[in-house]
């Protein structure tokens, strides 16, 4: 991954089994969110491959790209919901544009996805009229509009209190147990490593690259000193 002579991760090689949550994580800097807006379409990687199920993202036709697409649901940092549209209306918008659903259509299966994530009763809200942790919910609940195979979350607990970073973990647990959909998870928090994660690698800023891979709580024993610092945080 580079922006222009700039490489920010080299080497990165790793495989994601269907039905998994993935995490993602390293400290700031190191490319954690950079890695994810490759893996989901929306920067071609300067030397490389993103394969699902063996297949190509970056060397297929603009068809069977958006076709990868519509098998992925993503929660942004900061939810990325329309400021001016009701949660009802942000989330009736993939279904409106992708599966052509009708207004009545749309409106149905908005309200189940709100219902799913807590939301019932606020579908008539703007953004502006929720806290941060349902604006997070909402912005699950928009990613969850299409069913996909695949969802990505960028920092999801990021300006969360740890009471509502819980309920979002609890709730991420429950998708994946309901549904069997893959996961998977950008993060630095602690907490949500160890308790949602199946499986991990970890992004070093310095040397560009990852140097740990496996199950979070495997790698507390890891031969890099800065893997173990990382993951003990706050241990005396």
């Amino acid at each position: 991954m580079a922006f222009g002579s700039r490489i920010v991760q080299r080497d990165i090689r790793f495989q994601i089994r269907r039905g998994e949550i993935f995490v993602i994580m390293g400290d700031s800097g190191c490319g954690k969110s950079t890695l994810m807006r490759h893996m989901i379409g929306l920067n071609r990687p300067a030397k490389g491959e993103v394969l699902y199920d063996g297949e190509p993202l970056w060397e297929a036709d603009e068809d069977t790209r958006e076709r990868f697409m519509d098998r992925l649901g993503v929660l942004y940092q900061g939810a990325a919901l329309w400021s001016s549209m009701t949660l009802e209306e942000n989330v009736s918008l993939p279904l409106a544009e992708r599966k052509r659903l009708g207004p009545g259509e749309a409106r149905d299966v908005a309200r189940l996805k709100l219902a799913l994530v807590g939301l019932a009763g606020f579908e008539g809200h703007y953004p502006a009229e929720i806290s941060g942790g349902m604006r997070k919910r909402a912005g699950l609940a928009r990613a969850m509009a299409l069913d996909p195979e695949i969802l990505y979350f960028d920092e999801p607990s990021a300006g969360l209190d740890p009471l509502s970073s819980r309920r979002l973990d609890d709730l991420i647990l429950e998708l994946r147990e309901s549904s069997g959909t893959t996961i998977v998870l950008v993060t630095h928090e602690l907490p949500s490593i160890f308790e949602l994660g199946d499986n991990a690698v970890f992004l070093d800023a310095e040397r560009r690259t990852m140097i740990a891979q496996g199950r979070p709580e495997q790698l507390k024993h890891s031969e890099e000193p800065k893997v173990r610092a990382f993951l003990e945080r706050g241990r005396l």
